[in-house]
């Protein structure tokens, strides 16, 4: 059974660090990729990270190019968004969420299992 589930956020002051953490269950090599994606009151759903299971490549997107990097542990079967520089902007929730075929499909692109959201709030 596809489990996941975000965790890890908080409230930090500008400029601070974050690190999210998705445990997961079910991600197989049969799958495409698995990411992480936000979501601030009132606004679209956007992707802000990726990684592809067939390579292990990783994708981040320009909200956060720069300031974020996102890693996949196998040994410990759980996905982490590394987050610095942290703005007002980066105030949403952030979902973690894989998807098992290529997709271009705008906003979500194919992910289809989602886990529950965390809260990062960042305060000046």
């Amino acid at each position: 059974e596809v489990q996941l589930q975000a965790s890890g956020g908080g409230s930090v002051q500008a400029g601070g660090s974050l690190r999210l953490s998705c445990a997961v269950s079910g991600f197989t090599r049969d799958d495409y990729a698995i990411g992480w994606f936000r979501q601030a009151p009132g606004k679209e759903r956007e992707l802000i990270a990726s990684i592809r299971r067939r390579d292990g490549s990783s994708d981040v997107r320009d909200s956060v190019q720069g300031r974020a990097a996102v890693v996949f542990s196998n040994t410990k079967n759980t996905l982490y968004l590394q987050l610095n520089s942290l703005e007002s902007e980066d105030t949403a929730v952030y979902y973690c969420a894989k998807s098992t075929v290529r997709s271009n499909w705008y906003p979500t692109y194919g992910m289809d299992y989602w886990g529950e959201g965390t809260q990062v709030t960042v305060s000046s």
